[in-house]
């Protein structure tokens, strides 16, 4: 496989000069930057990619656009980051989830046309045209042999391609090692399951995404919430303090990209929590499913990368960067290879021949990291708009954290907002958002909400978001 090289955008030679300047208090916030005219005559780019180069400051917070104005240098740290009091978060027994989960799948219809809830790649983002061709060369190629079984663990050229691909950004892994499953939930389900047994007690983010949390009741596990914090993320001391006082079995964790907040896990967090999963032999379960989707800078770390005791099982999947119907993840069990071959068996035969066989054949010729590359953008632009949107539309101490990457921006209404009619008020305009008590097993996120952002954003988007909040301000001015 040739070695994938990346060249700079264009508009980088204009975008680390305003970078620099800002950073180093040459321009002050509130200070009008140069036209897109100026830029393109001064450094010879097209207005095309001066543009693309502001929205890309736009979208890391450093600048904002001002309607028929122009580009302006952004006032101070933008956020008022609310600090969550920390407090023991109940131990969740015996959980009855149907309520919540009545909240999240049953929700998404496929009539909806302004959905910001489906955490999937939609039609106008899918690369449509290029999984569609590379099929039909898998056909002509493979032919009769993508309707025979395919080893239990996977193709062992996708195993080999997956772990060349890793080890570029740090993640050794043993391609002999990897399973390949049928997405990444199947992939979460043998990690854990591996690993505990009915009535064990599990850690898990807090927020957590629902559909852990649906794996975790499944499996008749008891489940404790670890909290995650705007400013640094996930809580260690608090994941230690817990480990002192009771036996956990495993740990869940969304360390890129954290899902629904967008938080990115430092390096030195990172490290931290695997020295606490070491020094008390937790088994970590690390879901990199977004780290793909990030928006600026080099793709981050996994856990896997500081892991030299085996407990780190990382598992991934490539519905969220390439189609949601592409059932195809992989799992890296660790040490706990041998347990989480055994279940992979039992649950049948490998993934679909052919989805291991474009995926093979997109790995091998770059097609994969050429595509990642244009999401990435249209992700990152999108992520911009719609956080700008939510800020301008609803009320003015509601919170809206900035994504680093993913798909989703998680947000905090005012709490004397009426939740309820908020909600019923959206689902009968159509504009689906994911409630945040889907994402705990407490109370803990009643005024909370995600908003996802893979689907194309048109003016009705806009118009969605308008009258959501425009809505919440009136539910919050009657309770005052």
């Amino acid at each position: 496989m040739s070695e994938i090289i990346m060249q700079p955008y264009k508009y980088e030679i204009f975008t680390s000069v305003i970078e620099n300047q800002i950073k180093e208090g040459v321009v002050q916030p509130g200070e009008r930057l140069p036209s897109v005219r100026e830029v393109k005559e001064k450094y010879h780019l097209s207005i095309s990619s001066v543009q693309s180069g502001y929205e890309y400051l736009v979208m890391k917070g450093l600048v904002e656009s001002r309607l028929r104005s122009g580009y302006f240098v952004a006032f101070g740290p933008e956020d008022n980051i609310p600090q969550r009091s920390l407090k023991q978060l109940p131990v969740v027994k015996n959980t009855e989830f149907n309520k919540k989960v009545s909240l999240t799948s049953a929700r998404n219809k496929p009539s909806e046309h302004t959905s910001f809830n489906a955490a999937a790649p939609a039609d106008l983002l899918i690369p449509q045209k290029l999984i569609l061709r590379k099929m039909q060369e898998v056909i002509r190629q493979k032919g009769a042999s993508l309707l025979r079984y395919y080893p239990p663990n996977g193709s062992a050229s996708l195993r080999e391609l997956i772990a060349i691909r890793a080890a570029k950004y740090g993640c050794m892994m043993n391609a002999e090692e990897l399973i390949i499953t049928d997405g990444a939930l199947q992939g979460l389900y043998i990690a854990l399951a591996s690993v505990t047994k009915t009535g064990d007690l599990v850690a898990v983010e807090s927020p957590c995404v629902f559909s852990v949390l649906e794996v975790v009741v499944n499996l008749g596990l008891t489940a404790v919430e670890i909290p995650v914090h705007y400013d640094r993320g996930f809580d260690t001391e608090y994941f230690k303090k817990i480990c002192t006082e009771n036996n956990i079995r495993a740990l869940i964790v969304t360390p890129n990209f954290h899902n629904p907040t967008g938080i990115l896990m430092t390096d030195d967090v990172k490290k931290e929590l695997l020295s606490a999963a070491v020094e008390y032999q937790v088994p970590v379960i690390e879901n990199d499913i977004y780290g793909d989707l990030y928006f600026e800078g080099e793709r981050p770390s996994c856990l896997r990368n500081f892991d030299e005791s085996g407990l780190v099982m990382t598992f991934s999947s490539f519905s969220k960067t390439l189609a949601p119907g592409i059932r195809l993840g992989w799992l890296n069990p660790g040490r706990f290879y041998a347990q989480t071959e055994r279940l992979r068996f039992s649950l049948g035969r490998s993934v679909a021949p052919i989805y291991q066989e474009l995926l093979v054949k997109l790995l091998e010729e770059n097609s994969y990291e050429r595509h990642l590359r244009s999401f990435r953008r249209q992700l990152g632009r999108q992520a911009s708009e719609v956080l700008t949107a939510l800020k301008k539309y609803f009320p003015e101490n509601s919170y809206f954290h900035r994504p680093q990457g993913g798909y989703s921006i998680w947000g905090e209404l005012p709490g004397n907002i009426d939740i309820e009619a908020f909600y019923q008020y959206c689902e009968s305009q159509r504009i689906l958002f994911t409630p945040g008590e889907t994402f705990s097993f407490t109370e803990e996120y009643g005024c909370h909400f995600r908003t996802v952002f893979a689907d194309r954003i048109t003016s009705e988007s806009f118009l969605s978001l308008e009258n959501a909040g425009r809505k919440a301000k009136e539910l919050c001015i009657d309770r005052i």
